[in-house]
């Protein structure tokens, strides 16, 4: 498994894992992907940029990762609590990776909009990651 897809999972697993979270979103709140009848609210997996970030001596890769809330509510107010819950949980967590390991998970910026055609609001809330190759 790439340090990518285990970030991915490890993620997946800390929000899915939070009884508060499920609680807002429900068990099938968290997608791999946009689909047009996808349950609401939902968290879906963004964009997913990877890039090296190594030293002279050491292996690392850096992963900038934007997970979007999506809400059919009225308002921006659910996917703010949402948003600020899901931060709460990867914000500097400390997560088991499996064949890699987790230098640091940073909540880097959020912007929320509102889309014109179907009303929906939408939080993209992006974090940075380090990955080290495990030893």
């Amino acid at each position: 498994m790439t340090a990518a897809n285990a970030l991915l999972a490890a993620i997946h697993a800390r929000l899915s894992g939070d009884g508060a979270l499920m609680g807002m979103i429900g068990r099938d709140g968290i997608r791999d992907r946009w689909l047009a009848r996808t349950h609401m609210p939902s968290i879906v997996f963004g964009e997913m940029e990877t890039r090296d970030y190594s030293s002279s001596t050491e292996d690392a890769e850096e992963h900038l990762l934007t997970l979007e809330i999506w809400s059919g509510a009225e308002g921006r107010r659910e996917v703010v609590e949402i948003a600020g819950r899901t931060c709460a949980l990867l914000d500097d967590a400390a997560l088991a990776l499996d064949g890699a390991v987790l230098v640091n998970l940073r909540y880097r910026d959020m912007r929320i909009w509102r889309e014109a055609k179907s009303k929906l609001f939408c939080a993209e809330v992006r974090f940075r990651a380090l990955t080290e190759p495990a030893s």
